[in-house]
């Protein structure tokens, strides 16, 4: 079956279930609320019905999502619609689609956030040259060999 590429933009209804698997791979599990808005006759804004998207991520992703990420905050989700076929204990087949994240972040529209770079395999991270430097609350001057945005 071809991936289904998605983006879904809402708001979590619970904080993300940061799990592992018997491997040690981490997983968070999170579900996104998102509804259509519609202007009525009289042209009053309305909220549609509201779809509730299961999502789970993997690996850094997941850590990183469920650090950032919490109950109500907005979020934006782009990653793969899947199927899942299983059977509930009763015996019952059952059929549920959900997203497997490849990037998640939050919805910057009525929020701000603060980018925190990770470090990886221990690699120093490269001094940020428009960075407040001795508790100054001014950015250094940025170097002439760089773009001015």
């Amino acid at each position: 079956m071809p991936a289904i590429p998605v983006t879904i933009i809402g708001n979590l209804t619970a904080d993300p279930e940061l799990r592992f698997t018997a491997q040690g791979a981490p997983v968070a599990s999170f579900t996104v609320a998102s509804n259509e808005r519609y202007k009525d006759a009289g042209g009053e804004w309305k909220d549609g019905p509201t779809s509730f998207v299961r999502c789970n991520a993997w690996h850094e992703l997941a850590e990183h999502l469920a650090e950032s990420l919490a109950k109500g905050d907005r979020a934006i989700v782009t990653g793969t619609l899947r199927q899942r076929d299983y059977e509930t204990k009763d015996g019952d087949k059952r059929t549920l689609w959900e997203v497997t994240a490849t990037e998640a972040g939050p919805g910057l529209r009525y929020a701000t956030a603060k980018v925190t770079r990770v470090k990886r395999d221990g690699a120093p991270l490269p001094d940020d040259p428009w960075a407040p430097r001795d508790g100054q609350g001014a950015a250094p001057e940025p170097p002439a060999d760089e773009p001015p945005f």
